[in-house]
């Protein structure tokens, strides 16, 4: 297991990313969530993988336009370094193409940058929990943008509310206790919300809801 859960509790994160404000700004954000602790910040390929060895992070957010060898090279220098990280790959593109070879090559998460701040908290403990996910923007779906909103609001105020439990990352027994109901009556809202949005997981029932949702 990696140190840092041994050690602390927390996740312990990993940003490589050229652009400086972006990274920055993405640290300080997930330094606002509990659990999160970012323990170092990488400008290219190169730097990742040292960091990667130095730090031995849980999780690697891993930007894909870098200077360097190239993504497949980063993600395999990363791991190679960090043999127990996962690795989130953070991209503007969706090249399926570029995907499908990330993700045979290691990476556990690939996220386009449009992703919302919960959806991408709930892939990194979703990382850790033995899960992949994968987040497109909604143009590379074709019909897709103009019915999932419609089955989104479906959705009930207090499957909503659900909703904002799971974007966190909680299990269920977590959210029943915040809600004041029972882990059976959770599953149950989760199943009546995946028929309604026609989500296939969890993290896949949280991109489906975001026009819900207000940031």
């Amino acid at each position: 297991m990696s140190a840092g859960v041994d050690a602390g509790g927390d996740i312990r994160v990993l940003a490589v990313d050229d652009h400086r404000l972006l990274r920055e700004a993405l640290c300080e954000l997930l330094e606002l969530y509990d659990g999160l602790t970012v323990v170092a910040q990488a400008d290219d390929g190169p730097s990742g993988v040292r960091m990667a060895g130095l730090h031995r992070p849980d999780v690697v957010l891993l930007d894909v336009e870098m200077p360097g060898p190239g993504p497949l090279a980063n993600l395999r220098g990363v791991r190679q370094a960090a043999p127990d990280a996962r690795v989130i790959v953070l991209t503007m593109h969706d090249n399926r193409q570029l995907i499908d070879s990330l993700l045979s090559a290691g990476a556990v998460g690939y996220l386009h940058k449009e992703a919302d701040r919960e959806v991408l908290v709930a892939a990194i403990r979703s990382a850790m929990a033995g899960g992949t996910t994968m987040f497109l923007p909604r143009t590379s779906t074709g019909s897709g943008p103009e019915r999932e909103p419609q089955a989104a609001d479906a959705l009930t105020l207090r499957e909503r509310e659900l909703m904002e439990q799971v974007a966190q990352g909680l299990s269920n027994r977590q959210i029943g206790s915040r809600l004041g109901i029972t882990e059976g009556t959770v599953k149950r809202h989760l199943r009546n919300i995946f028929d309604k949005l026609g989500a296939t997981s969890r993290l896949d029932a949280v991109n489906r809801a975001r026009p819900q949702r207000r940031y």
